[in-house]
């Protein structure tokens, strides 16, 4: 399998090229975000960026990859810890991230762990409906009521599971694991923050609320406020 490692630091790319390379993985270098970018249009099976690079940054990279429909796993590798900086870097269009200083083992967990993703829950209809929601797979666009609505990269993987999944609850745990990986802690309140988001995109001043809290246990999307 091809990985790109986008990282500037040459200790650092040294080490995890080397480590990846005795995993057998093929591994291409690239040391600023522009390089980055351009290189990350080829075919990988993952990218993994580092967010603090010279002429481009992290973020700027994975919106420009984003931007042209590069759909290829993101690592994303930061020196932030706080929830809102780690919840920016899904805003931006990772699907993952590692705190520094890690382990070779963590990376190597992590990258595994994105190369063997596949949701099952992806596998079935190209457009999605609950009431006046639509979802359409391809084009990855969202509407209520006809209108447009302009999702983050992680709330539409939100929302395009509980579409999946009408009227069923979903636990936290679930969602976790389905949405961000399996690895992430359960304690972490990242669940409820998306669902917030998603609420006040999807439902908004909407007389009907669509996306409906399970007590003590998660959420499900529903046409049927009872239910």
């Amino acid at each position: 399998m091809r990985i790109l490692l986008v990282e500037d630091d040459e200790r650092i790319s040294s080490f995890v090229k080397r480590g990846l390379e005795a995993e057998n993985y093929l591994v291409d270098l690239a040391q600023d975000g522009q390089e980055g970018i351009q290189k990350g249009m080829d075919p990988y099976d993952l990218i993994v960026l580092d967010l603090l690079l010279p002429v481009k940054n992290g973020h700027e990279v994975c919106q420009a990859l984003r931007h042209e429909q590069v759909q290829t796993p993101i690592l994303i590798l930061t020196a932030k810890e706080t929830l809102q900086d780690k919840l920016r870097v899904f805003d931006y269009g990772a699907d993952d991230y590692l705190t520094k200083p890690f382990a070779f083992e963590e990376l190597l967990a992590r990258i595994k762990a994105l190369l063997r993703r596949k949701p099952s829950y992806k596998e079935s209809a190209a457009e999605l409906t609950v009431a006046d929601l639509t979802l359409n797979r391809d084009s990855r666009e969202v509407r209520r009521g006809g209108k447009v609505i302009s999702l983050t990269r992680k709330e539409f993987d939100l929302l395009e599971l509980l579409m999946s999944n009408p009227g069923k609850a979903l636990s936290r745990v679930s969602i976790l694991e389905q949405v961000w990986g399996y690895h992430y802690d359960t304690l972490t309140n990242v669940v409820d923050v998306y669902i917030g988001y998603l609420r006040k995109k999807v439902d908004g001043c909407a007389k009907q609320k669509l996306i409906q809290t399970v007590r003590d246990f998660g959420y499900k999307i529903s046409d049927n406020q009872s239910s």
